[in-house]
Order: C-alpha cells, then structure tokens, then sequence
C-alpha cells in the first residue's frame, strides 16, 4: 500500500515548468479521462513516484486540526502527486517529497494545498501566507529546515 501526498497549486500552470521543479525525467502520458498527465518512477533517487496534471472546476476537501472539513474549489489547478511506500516514506520519500513541495513554494506564487491520502490537510498557502495543518508526526525540526517555515 502506498503513501499519497498531492500539493494542489491555483492557476493555469504548465505541467512542463511544475515536472521541471520535482519530476525530472517525467513523461507524458493520459489519464483515465483523458486529460495529459506527466510522471516518472523517482524510487531509487527520491522515494517517490510522481504524476503532475492539471485540470479546472477542482474540489478538494480534507480534515482540518480541529477536525473540520476544510473545502477548496479552484477554477483551475496543476496537482503534484507523490506515492511512497511504506518502507521508504521516513527515510527517503518523505524529506525529498517536502524539499520539493518547498522548491515549489519557493518558485511559485499560487494559492496552494498539501494533503495526505487525500483527506489530511497538512499545508496552506493563501494570499501568500503559509499555515501548517495537523503537524503531529510530518512537521519536526528536521522537516522545518527543509520547509524553511
């Protein structure tokens, strides 16, 4: 079983200028309803295999710290997808998974969200302005100098 991690980021963005940020080597391929998808299998190097694609009319939701439901609806939105194992998500996934989501933060500007498995709110960036979410067991020390937060 795996681990997913997506960072959903606002905007028309190109998936080329997102896979150049944390997916090197990624390749085109489709998704199931057609729409382009780009992803490469980083195991070895990073812990991850990636899929960035994109879309409009998104809705996300996810468990905010108090057990909220917290909603999203962009108009238009690139998702960076990242899946672990389990055996790799400590050690490798998940310190290269958060230099990249920090890599993109840094580089882009967007509005943007980071969940786990889709329905743990863990990050948010709204008007510029970060806010952690149930930080118990991903946000430590260790995880902060990567994040630079």
């Amino acid at each position: 079983m795996a681990i997913e991690y997506r960072l959903t980021l606002a905007g028309d963005i190109p998936l080329e200028q997102m896979a150049e940020l944390t997916a090197p080597g990624a390749t085109e391929t489709s998704t199931l309803s057609g729409g382009r998808m780009l992803s490469v299998d980083l195991n070895e190097e990073r812990g991850y295999v990636v899929d960035v694609t994109g879309g409009r009319h998104g809705y996300y939701c996810a468990e905010d710290d108090g057990g909220s439901l917290w909603q999203w609806e962009p108009e238009a939105y690139v998702d960076v997808t990242f899946y672990m194992r389990k055996d790799t998500l400590a050690e490798k996934g998940k310190p290269h998974m958060l230099a990249s989501v920090a890599r993109i933060l840094t580089c882009r500007a967007e509005d943007a969200a980071l969940t786990l498995n889709g329905d743990v709110l863990m990050l948010t960036r709204v008007a510029g302005a970060v806010q952690k979410h149930n930080t118990n067991g991903w946000y430590d020390e260790d995880y902060a100098t990567i994040l630079h937060l």
